[in-house]
């Protein structure tokens, strides 16, 4: 006999169209909490997930999950409301299929294809709209959470379930279904890339655009940036387009890498498709580890498969077989520390961050890209209003026998710290149990925590992020 769903609302009830798509929602809801039933009183419940794009290792188990199979869609868009219902597991890559058809994106869309829109909301996703909309969350009008007490709880804007979601990691439950706002956008995005050889400059005219909305007496939809070099900076802005101006858009899923084009050249077209997944294609530049950027081997490369979850599953066998580390012992280099982080510092503060990580870390390029998020969020708490810069940074540095300890991780975490800024939880953390409560406002997390999982069946924050439970 299936198992009756268990229903707790903060607000009212939503309302709900009788479509299949909706009884099929409800079924697979159902079967999620069935899966719960089945997983012993007092074990701890975790998602039955294969496909992961975290860079945090955790403890290997072989427990029975939740069973998300049927969450993993998008339920019904509203073009007329422009709102859409997505299931949590729901990639951005199918989302943004299901909207486009409509002359519609969400507001923020991260840029790896295979993050899902529940991931990117108890994570924390950004894109270059960021500057004018915040993270995806900020988009989010209405959500139904499975908590650790097996109920699903609906949620809204100033409740402190979804107040506290962002940024809790699955700690506090998993997302079943969110409804998030949509934006119109033409058919094509048409790029300048800006070059700038002074940090305070780039820093200063960020700052202009996000205040003004435009650059140079044109609008700017979207704003990212590459720092390659100290003295070697760029801004890419972003206007939606219905105007070709008889160029035909770029594509650079083929022979041609993103990235190296923003050196190349001074403006772009793309259509909105192929600027969303711009980066999806070579992983940002992680790629070229693997050999995809090599000429010769992007030819033989099939082109559905130079993609981010492709080059993540590559990134699995190097670990599992502790390959890099084995040439490096045998070439006789130091080991490796892996640095693969994205942090928010404040934007006067941007200079003094990259001129610190040239000297100490040294990797280049990283990703820039603006954000400004429009309230408090708790568990992540950026001052609403200000301008902040992400910078994001993955790669690997010879550092030695030390590198097991993270001594560049550490380093960076006290960094981001000294000048007002924030870390993102989604690889690598060294804190303290009172540094990290500190900095993630742990009190209120436990609290509301202790609310929705009394028994503590979910695994906190400190420990999936820090201890790798």
């Amino acid at each position: 006999m299936r198992s009756k769903l268990t229903r707790v609302t903060t607000g009212g009830t939503p309302s709900r169209t009788q479509s299949t798509a909706w009884r099929r929602h409800e079924e697979a809801v159902e079967r999620l909490r069935a899966s719960y039933a089945q997983i012993p009183a007092g074990a701890p419940v975790r998602l039955a997930k294969r496909t992961t794009n975290l860079f945090r290792a955790r403890a290997a188990s072989t427990a029975p999950g939740l069973d998300v199979s049927g969450l993993s869609g998008v339920i019904e868009v509203d073009a007329e409301a422009q709102t859409a219902d997505v299931q949590g597991m729901c990639t951005y890559e199918d989302l943004v299929d299901a909207t486009l058809a409509h002359g519609l994106i969400p507001y923020v869309v991260p840029q790896l294809r295979t993050i899902t829109l529940g991931g990117a909301v108890t994570g924390l996703g950004i894109e270059s709209t960021s500057f004018r909309s915040g993270l995806p969350h900020e988009s989010v009008v209405e959500m139904d959470v499975f908590t650790g007490a097996g109920e699903v709880v609906t949620t809204r804007p100033g409740d402190d379930l979804f107040e506290t979601f962002p940024n809790s990691y699955g700690s506090l439950g998993y997302a079943t279904r969110l409804r998030i706002r949509l934006e119109k956008v033409p058919s094509f995005v048409s790029l300048r890339h800006v070059r700038f050889d002074d940090a305070d400059l780039l820093a200063k005219t960020i700052g202009e655009i996000t205040a003004a909305g435009e650059y140079d007496g044109t609008r700017v939809d979207g704003l990212d940036g590459v720092a390659f070099a100290p003295g070697e900076y760029y801004l890419t802005l972003a206007t939606w387009t219905d105007r070709t101006g008889g160029t035909t858009p770029s594509d650079y899923t083929g022979q041609q890498v993103y990235y190296r084009s923003i050196q190349q050249r001074a403006t772009d077209l793309l259509t909105v498709h192929d600027y969303l997944w711009r980066w999806d294609t070579d992983w940002f530049w992680c790629s070229g580890a693997f050999g995809a950027q090599n000429p010769t081997l992007r030819r033989l490369w099939p082109k559905r498969l130079r993609r981010s979850d492709v080059y993540m599953r590559l990134l699995g066998l190097d670990r599992r077989f502790d390959i890099a580390d084995r040439l490096d012992r045998r070439a006789g280099r130091p080991l490796r520390e892996r640095v693969v982080q994205d942090v928010e510092v404040p934007v006067e503060n941007l200079p003094a961050f990259l001129e610190w990580f040239d000297r100490e870390v040294g990797m280049r390029p990283v990703w820039l890209c603006p954000l400004v998020a429009h309230q408090k969020w708790p568990t992540y708490p950026l001052r609403p209003g200000e301008v902040y810069v992400n910078v994001g940074f993955w790669g690997t540095v010879h550092v030695g026998p030390d590198a097991p300890n993270g001594p560049k991780n550490r380093a960076i975490e006290t960094r981001v710290h000294e000048l007002g800024g924030h870390k993102s939880l989604y690889s690598e953390a060294f804190y303290d149990q009172k540094t990290f409560d500190a900095l993630y406002d742990g009190a209120n997390l436990a609290a509301v925590k202790a609310k929705y999982d009394p028994q503590h069946r979910l695994t906190s924050l400190y420990e999936k992020a820090v201890k790798k439970r």
